[in-house]
């Protein structure tokens, strides 16, 4: 779940009779605070949608360990019935450990994704969104 927060919109209010320097002051310290604790929600939000996906992709290669752990139990005991027997158990047994591999493989390149779509754990879009603002307040203060 992608989270897009826009920051609040910086108002701002023409120069009049009535609003002397320290009004416009206090206004601009006032937005300038509601900006900056808009960008950090957008942040917040950013890196616990990357830290969902580094935890689910570290979960799946998790239990691609464990399958794969399976695998190479069932390939043994093929090795193991081969040396017994001539062909029937050795060969189920080789055929249950490779299809356990398979699954193995398809968790661990599933969990891959997962966890290269979490990394870098940066904030990139609350970094664009804090940027463009800088730079529309310095557009509006050299007006």
């Amino acid at each position: 779940m992608s989270v897009t927060k826009s920051p609040p919109e910086v108002r701002t209010a023409g120069p009049s009779a009535e609003q002397g320097t320290g009004e416009l002051v206090r206004q601009a310290t006032q937005q300038m605070s509601e900006l900056v604790r808009g960008e950090m929600r957008l942040a917040v939000a950013e890196l616990k949608d990357k830290g969902k996906h580094a935890g689910t992709g570290a979960g799946l290669f998790g239990g691609a360990g464990i399958v794969a752990l399976y695998g190479v139990a069932a390939v043994i005991t093929a090795i193991i019935a081969a040396l017994a027997m001539v062909l029937p158990l050795w060969a189920s047994a080789l055929i249950v450990g490779v299809v356990l591999l398979i699954v193995a493989g398809v968790l661990a390149l599933v969990g891959r994704r997962q966890v290269t779509r979490a990394v870098p754990p940066i904030p990139a879009q609350a970094m664009d969104s804090a940027r463009r603002d800088v730079e529309e307040i310095r557009g509006r203060a050299r007006r």
